[in-house]
């Protein structure tokens, strides 16, 4: 009889440098291995677990549409993707939505919307799209072109053309690469892989201000920032302005694979019938799961956010070991003083803790937006070990 981890290495592409757990359960924020062990999970896998393991309300939605129909192809009408499709635009100020499998392809889409907006209004070759540096959009030909991180893109050349990058936070590096031939700007809010980096109110306030002014599109990725990660249930409304076009994914299906690109005013008639399409994409029972958590998503639930997040600054600020902390509502990352985020993220496994990495040598945290205080304390003080134990 053969382990989990046996088969995965013998059978499974090896794009994964995995941790040494298999895990076979879980509930809330409690994960359980294939040996019984259980982990507190602070990653909720990598922001998509929004309610935990095993939510009962998601639960519901999703199994109810199950007993009704799984699948019917974007050949015909069905009600949860109607729904949902409503609620992100009432709640964001968008006005159409085009649903996908992922982050990526929500990504894509947004990509294409700004380029054929582009070409409309400016001509055929108005289709560069400034991204930052540091930042990550996806891991196709395109979106690792947008993504503004050297390594992600060594191995894949030719990329796809048409992406220049621009220093985040920095306003002046970002005009000096507008020009006739440019179309839109990319950018998350809170840069995740990247490092947990935080744009400042001035920057993005900025460059919106810099696409009115230009007539650019201006998109802002959602995929790990959305759904209440931030304390707002997008980053975007933390800063005040509304983009053209606004990307989510992850968390909002609870488990299951879900991507929306979500078009305001400026692209809500930009595609016609063909000019995109997806055959999963407003699956009926991802799209009911995905409206039962969207549904969840209110002021009371994005204050506890906060209040959680202020309890982790308090906790990890200051503590031995930790050299910086960034970081938005749950989505947190955290440098070590004295040794690197991966030995961290051993030393917090071996002690029953979850916890993910991210570019600059950062621990990041995206725990379930509602995960009990009792558990975040105990992990937080696994995390205070760890980071202290590094000075050995």
């Amino acid at each position: 009889m053969h382990t989990i981890r046996e088969l995965d290495d013998t059978y499974v592409a090896h794009t994964y440098a995995r941790f040494p757990v298999s895990i076979t359960e879980g509930h809330g924020s409690i994960a359980i291995a294939e040996d019984g062990k259980e982990y507190i999970d602070l990653g909720s896998g990598i922001g998509v677990n929004l309610f935990g393991y095993c939510d009962r309300v998601w639960m519901e939605a999703v199994t109810s549409q199950l007993a009704r129909v799984q699948h019917t192809s974007n050949l015909y009408y069905t009600g949860p993707c109607a729904q949902l499709a409503e609620a992100l635009c009432t709640r964001t100020g968008m006005k159409k939505v085009f649903f996908c499998n992922s982050g990526a392809e929500a990504n894509e889409c947004a990509i294409k919307a700004a380029r054929r907006y582009g070409q409309l209004h400016h001509g055929n070759d108005c289709s560069t799209m400034i991204t930052l540096k540091d930042s990550f959009h996806g891991r196709t030909l395109t979106t690792l072109a947008a993504t503004g991180q050297d390594h992600f893109h060594e191995l894949f050349q030719p990329l796809t053309a048409g992406f220049v990058h621009a220093e985040a936070n920095d306003l002046e590096s970002v005009k000096r690469l507008v020009n006739d031939q440019v179309c839109g700007i990319l950018m998350e809010c809170v840069q995740g892989e990247g490092g947990v980096n935080v744009l400042s109110e001035a920057f993005v306030k900025g460059v919106r201000d810099l696409c009115d002014e230009k007539d650019l599109i201006l998109i802002i990725d959602e995929v790990q920032t959305g759904n209440g990660r931030t304390g707002a249930l997008y980053s975007f409304m933390n800063y005040g302005i509304l983009p053209d076009a606004a990307t989510t994914a992850k968390g909002i299906g609870g488990g299951l694979p879900i991507g929306a690109a979500m078009l305001g005013e400026k692209l809500q008639d930009i595609f016609t019938p063909g000019d995109n399409g997806s055959t999963f994409g407003g699956n009926p029972a991802v799209a009911a799961g995905a409206l039962s958590n969207l549904n969840r998503l209110d002021d009371a639930l994005f204050a506890d956010v906060r209040r959680k997040s202020e309890l982790i600054f308090s906790a990890l600020n200051g503590a031995e070991g930790v050299k910086s902390i960034s970081g938005m509502g749950l989505m947190i990352g955290i440098e070590p003083e004295f040794t690197t985020a991966r030995e961290i993220a051993r030393a917090c496994l071996d002690e029953g803790v979850l916890v993910l990495t991210a570019g600059h040598n950062k621990v990041r945290l995206l725990p379930a937006l509602n995960i009990p205080d009792e558990l975040l304390i105990r992990a937080l003080d696994v995390l205070k070990r760890a980071f202290a134990a590094g000075r050995e």
